[in-house]
Parts: C-alpha cells; structure tokens; sequence
C-alpha cells in the first residue's frame, strides 16, 4: 500500500513560461523599422492616409507624391501619367478616389481674361483646411445654425462691387414683397452673387425681384433662403446675344398736294410731284 506507482511522474512538469514558449523565441519576428531622421527634404504624412482602409494603393502612393509637390505644379492627368507607367485611366481612377475621401478637391473657377480654369487644391488632412485667403468668401457655402448648407448659386463673370451691392439691396427689400422673405446677413451674402449673375445678363431688378417673389408656396416657409438659391438656380436666363443694332426704317414723309396735277405725293415739304417736276424740266430743256 505504502509503494510508489512506477509510472507515475516524481513531479508533475510545469507548464512552459510565456517568454520560453517555443513559438515565442522571435518576438520581433514581423517588421522591423531601421529609421533615420530626416532633416531637409520630407514630407509629413498621417496614418490616416499611409494606412487608409478604403484607398487604393495607387491612391495612397498617388497622393503622397501629390503633397510632395510644390505649390503650383502641374498635377493634371496628362502630366501624371507622363512622370509615372500607370495610365491615365488608372490615375484618373486614383485622383477621383482622393477627391471623394477629401484628400483632392478640383474647382472650376473663371479668371479675369473670361477663361475657366480647374483649380486643384491638396488636403494633407481632410475636414482640418486652414483658412484659404486666395480663395473669395462668397464661395464658401453657407450652413445654418442646426440646418444643412444653402444650395450653390450662380456667379457673375465679373463681380464688380457695385453689383454685388446692387444685388444685395434687392434681396434686402425682398421682405416688403413678402414679409416671408427676410433673410440674414449670411444669406444676403450667400445669395448676391447669384442675383448679381442675373442682372449681369441684362435683367431688370424688378424682372429679378419678380422671378424670385412670385407663384411662391402658400404654407410658411422654413427656409425662404433655400428656395430663394434653388430659383436663382434654376431659372437662370441665358446670357444675352451681342447681335448688331438693327437698321432704323426709312423715314416716311407726309402726303402732299401737287401744284400742278392735285395728285397727292409724299415729300418733306410742298410743291410738284415727280411727273410735274419731269415734265417742268422738259419743257425748260426745250426753251
């Protein structure tokens, strides 16, 4: 009774500590960094896009070499696909990507000369742009407090301040057509260039100022800015045809008696008609 069991182990083995594990010799067995500092020449770039979950690699890469860049190089799709052996479809692929995930926005906007031109600004973080002062306020959407941002609205070709203020002075005087349609500063100031589109074409303020203020909806309305943009939009005239003056018609003189036969004839002032003055001059020629 007192004997050992033969097979029966002296000790029972004890379980393998977790930094002896056989599987664990390598801990660093993965990626391993050999990092140097770099002191001229780098670019910062996040997390957000090098390890971004929805861009493609072509994107990420794509983008990289885009924030690189100095300000105002060419990064059209020609040009981007002349430096790298990917195609334009592919690249063109890969910019609408960024675009989308806002680390691209394309603008189109008109110079001074009447040309447009595709304005291309790089996000190195988007929804954190700093301040843009190359780019005009009025361009900048405007959001209500709690509400969604207002509908775009045209723009003039030429925003010269004295009708931008004109514009401006029409929608402030909406409210005596409509006592609906009072509108803050930030709209007035969101909306006047639309309004300044229209008069630009040769509209009459009070043609606007109809179009904006007539067949509106009988309930209340909740966003008289809103509806105002979207009108301003939507029933924009097309621009006016530069045709040369026409002809003004040929002056008609009065009806006048002759001196000679009493036939009536027209002529700026009285005396013979054609055929007495034929005749009279015949009858001279002869003598």
């Amino acid at each position: 009774m007192d004997m050992q069991n033969p097979n029966v182990p002296a000790h029972a083995h004890t379980r393998v500590a977790g930094k002896k594990h056989p599987n664990r010799r390598h801990p660093h067995s993965g990626l391993v960094h050999d990092n140097t500092r770099h002191t001229t020449r780098f670019t910062v770039i996040g997390n957000h896009l090098a390890q971004h979950p929805e861009l493609s690699l072509l994107a990420i890469g794509l983008s990289v070499h885009i924030q690189s860049l100095p300000a105002g190089a060419r990064i059209d799709i020609k040009s981007l696909a002349a430096r790298f052996p990917e195609g334009t479809t592919r690249i063109a692929a890969a910019l609408r990507e960024l675009e989308t995930h806002g680390y691209l926005r394309r603008t189109r906007e008109r110079v001074p000369d009447g040309r447009i031109i595709t304005r291309t600004t790089s996000c190195n973080q988007p929804g954190h742009s700093g301040a843009d002062t190359s780019r005009p306020a009025p361009r900048k959407r405007t959001r209500q407090p709690g509400g969604k941002p207002l509908p775009a609205v045209p723009r003039p070709a030429y925003p010269a301040p004295t009708l931008l203020q004109q514009a401006t002075d029409l929608l402030s005087r909406l409210r005596r057509d409509d006592p609906r349609l009072i509108l803050s500063t930030c709209d007035t100031a969101h909306l006047a260039p639309g309004v300044a589109a229209w008069l630009e074409r040769d509209v009459s303020p009070a043609a606007v100022r109809h179009a904006l203020t007539t067949d509106l909806p009988p309930e209340p309305l909740h966003r008289p800015a809103a509806l105002l943009a979207h009108r301003l939009t939507a029933q924009l005239p097309p621009p006016p045809s530069f045709a040369p003056p026409a002809t003004p018609p040929p002056t008609r003189h009065p009806l006048q008696t002759c001196d000679g036969c009493d036939r009536a004839f027209r002529s700026p002032t009285p005396g013979h008609c054609r055929d007495c003055r034929s005749d009279r001059a015949g009858l001279l020629e002869t003598a």
